[in-house]
């Protein structure tokens, strides 16, 4: 079984910093994630769930 790779830059992990290779990758990944290039997707049913909910 091959060691797990950084989703960042590919290099192996480290344990210290799992699921990245290091400090800076993971500082890369949150940077993503709070700038807005990370999207979860919403569906159409949370939105109709939540407007029936304000309706009550």
């Amino acid at each position: 079984m091959s060691p797990a790779k950084c989703p960042i830059c590919g290099k192996p992990t480290a344990p210290q910093h799992r699921p990245f290779c290091s400090l800076r990758c993971a500082d890369v990944d949150l940077n993503r994630w709070l700038s807005g290039r990370y999207v979860v997707p919403a569906s159409d049913d949370a939105d109709r769930v939540a407007e029936s909910d304000e309706d009550d």
